[in-house]
């Protein structure tokens, strides 16, 4: 296997993250066409390069070569009023693999960056939301020690 490095996202990595944006959309229109168009952008590039310069919203790529199989985007959440306790918790908003790459541990390798770097940050937890139509993905993060936090319930009007 050749060589890899998981590094933050450079504007540079605007079209390799873009691509893989349009692929969770995919699958998300795919479960929920109620709620996700066939086609469109999460961001803009503009709103991607902010996202990339802000600190408290780290986007890691994995990085074979020059090409960008996967990334990570992260977000850093400070806690510290009413009732509950003051903590950190870094949340996964969205992690995606390369269609073509899935298979290869990719997935995994971004995962266990996060947790270095939700460590290194201090972080008490990391969370993430998984669509009730993506049972790979939810079986993915259960199998990283990932469980239940709490289940947010939908009633749809018609």
């Amino acid at each position: 296997m050749s060589e890899f490095i998981i590094r933050p996202a450079e504007p540079h990595d605007l079209e390799a993250v873009n691509t893989l944006l349009g692929q969770v959309l995919a699958v998300h229109h795919a479960a929920r066409p109620d709620l996700f168009r066939p086609v469109g952008k999460k961001y803009t590039d503009e709103e991607l390069l902010a996202i990339f310069d802000n600190p408290d919203t780290q986007v890691f790529v994995y990085d074979r070569e020059g090409a960008v199989l996967g990334y990570a985007f992260c977000v850093l959440r400070h806690q510290d009023s009413g009732a509950l306790m003051p903590l950190s918790t870094l949340y996964l908003d969205d992690l995606c693999v390369l269609e073509s790459a899935r298979g290869l541990h990719i997935g995994t390798a971004l995962f266990e960056f996060v947790k270095a770097f939700a460590k290194e940050k201090g972080c008490h937890n990391i969370t993430l939301h998984v669509w009730e139509g993506n049972p790979g993905a939810k079986a993915f993060y259960e199998a990283l020690g990932m469980a239940p936090q709490y289940t947010s319930m939908e009633l749809l009007c018609k």
